[in-house]
């Protein structure tokens, strides 16, 4: 009985091949049935083995017993362990299916974009809770400033309306970008019919009003970031409808991979499904257009063309997906030469030109497209060469210092181990040639540590030998006649050597 993995159905591989032809009775008088639970491997093994194969029915409960009870008919596989494996099977395969990639993941994306439409929402509402709460000072300010950020911000600027001035004009057209505007911000406030208001209320005015004037801030930033993360993740698609309408598709097909999925029928009123089933359900006309109507395609044809522009732009962006889902470097010159179609297609409902063909247009689209992505995989791996370089120049700077400090070691204990041996030789002294070496040895050590005194002595006193006496001159003779005899001597009997150590004595 086989259950094979989703990503092989249909396709009999070489180890269960050879697994069933080792352990499957092909000959003999009784026929074998073999049970699979999956319909599509069954078909394959048919072609492959004369034998006869049996699905669905009671190969799934058969299937389901052994998978429960597999710890029991395995020698030495215990239920603790089987559970593991089963679990590690499961994470790996989720993790091949999901394919993940940290630079192209449209999961932040989604999120993006829905807290986008959040903020949206908050500030109109937060914005409108200023209007009415700074109305109550200075009404005349809502008719001059209509833009809620803008109405914010001088909510914030101008506090308390009597205290404006002369000296102030100029912040106030700083704010408003208009000489005419801040001029009757002024006077409006100097003839204003609002009430006062104490310093405590002005103060919670203006937290809130900064408030609102942050998040409207960080509504631009988070904008800047979602386009951003659409030219890396769907470039084709942010290049042919906008990046902000292109992640809604994103988001309300709920992936990437979802949205290439779909037929460019389905893209079309992608967002609209509301309005489709009503359609459906009172047989009246179905909606031509979703979530792409915000597009600027659509806003620019007539109300006749509305309907046919829809339709080609739903099926360029289909296409557009795919390209940017599959495709291993992304890149927007596809998304370029796509809106440039959608371009066409609408001068040619206005005026009646007519436009290129998909081939031509495709084809220099895959000539561009294949020149940026060998020009990307160039950059990337000179910059992958770099990084190896860098590594290695790395590695073998920590590897010199390494090997700086095992040579240091190394002389540290060829020094000791010197040491080592000069103490024991002289603590025992070799006795191999008898006390007759030993001597020997002795008086060349005496002799060389004579003339080593003598060096320094000449060395500290360089006129001593000219000033010397004939009497001295003759001492020093008789000492060195005395220290090159025992030297020249041969050590033939004990009384010699007694002698020798004699004159030393008296040396």
């Amino acid at each position: 009985m086989t259950n094979p993995p989703p990503s092989l159905a249909g396709v009999v591989h070489a180890d269960l091949k050879l697994f069933l032809e080792t352990n499957l009775p092909l000959s003999g008088k009784k026929k074998a049935v073999l049970g699979v639970s999956d319909a599509k491997i069954g078909a394959a093994l048919q072609e492959e083995f004369s034998i006869s194969i049996q699905t669905g029915g009671v190969v799934a409960e058969i299937a389901r017993g052994v998978r429960l009870h597999f710890h029991s008919l395995v020698k030495g596989l215990t239920a603790l362990a089987a559970s593991k494996a089963q679990l590690g099977l499961g994470h790996s395969y989720s993790r091949a299916k999901v394919k993940f990639n940290v630079n192209r993941v449209d999961n932040m994306i989604i999120q993006s974009i829905a807290l986008l439409d959040q903020l949206d929402k908050d500030i109109n509402t937060f914005s409108m809770r200023v209007r009415e709460w700074y109305g109550y000072h200075f009404p005349e300010l809502i008719k001059i400033v209509p833009d809620n950020s803008t109405y914010c911000r001088m909510a914030q600027l101008i506090g308390n309306r009597k205290e404006l001035s002369e000296e102030s004009l100029e912040s106030l057209e700083e704010v408003v970008m208009d000489a005419a505007k801040a001029q009757a911000i002024l006077d409006a406030s100097r003839s204003s019919m609002g009430m006062d208001i104490s310093p405590i209320d002005l103060i919670n005015i203006e937290r809130f009003s900064n408030r609102v004037v942050s998040l409207a801030a960080y509504r631009l930033e988070l904008q800047e970031y979602l386009r951003s993360k659409m030219s890396q993740v769907a470039p084709n698609l942010a290049a042919l409808i906008g990046e902000v309408v292109g992640a809604r598709l994103i988001s309300h097909a709920g992936s990437l991979t979802n949205l290439a999925k779909y037929p460019a029928s389905t893209v079309q009123i992608l967002g609209a499904e509301k309005a489709l089933f009503r359609a459906l359900k009172t047989r009246g006309n179905t909606p031509k257009y979703g979530l792409i109507f915000h597009s600027t395609f659509i806003g620019r044809a007539a109300a006749k063309n509305k309907g046919r522009i829809s339709r080609y732009l739903a099926n360029k962006c289909t296409i557009a997906s795919r390209i940017d889902c599959f495709s291993e470097v992304p890149t927007s010159v596809y998304g370029d030469k796509l809106r440039g179609q959608v371009e066409e297609r609408l001068s040619f409902y206005e005026t009646g030109d007519v436009p290129r063909k998909n081939v031509d247009v495709m084809k220099e689209a895959v000539k561009e497209a294949t020149d940026v992505a060998t020009e990307i995989k160039r950059k990337l791996e000179k910059k992958e060469k770099k990084r190896r370089k860098r590594e290695k120049k790395l590695q073998e700077e920590t590897g010199e210092t390494n090997g700086e400090v095992e040579a240091e070691n190394e002389v540290k204990k060829k020094k000791k181990q010197a040491a080592e041996v000069i103490e024991v030789a002289a603590e025992s002294p070799a006795a191999e040639n008898g006390a007759e070496d030993s001597s020997a040895k002795k008086k060349k050590k005496r002799k060389a540590e004579v003339e080593i005194q003598a060096e320094e002595a000449a060395a500290t006193d360089n006129g001593a030998e000219e000033t010397d006496t004939p009497a001295k001159k003759k001492k020093k003779r008789k000492t060195e006649t005395k220290d090159a005899e025992p030297a020249e001597e041969t050590p033939e009997t004990p009384v010699s050597e007694k002698k020798k150590k004699k004159k030393k004595k008296e040396t």
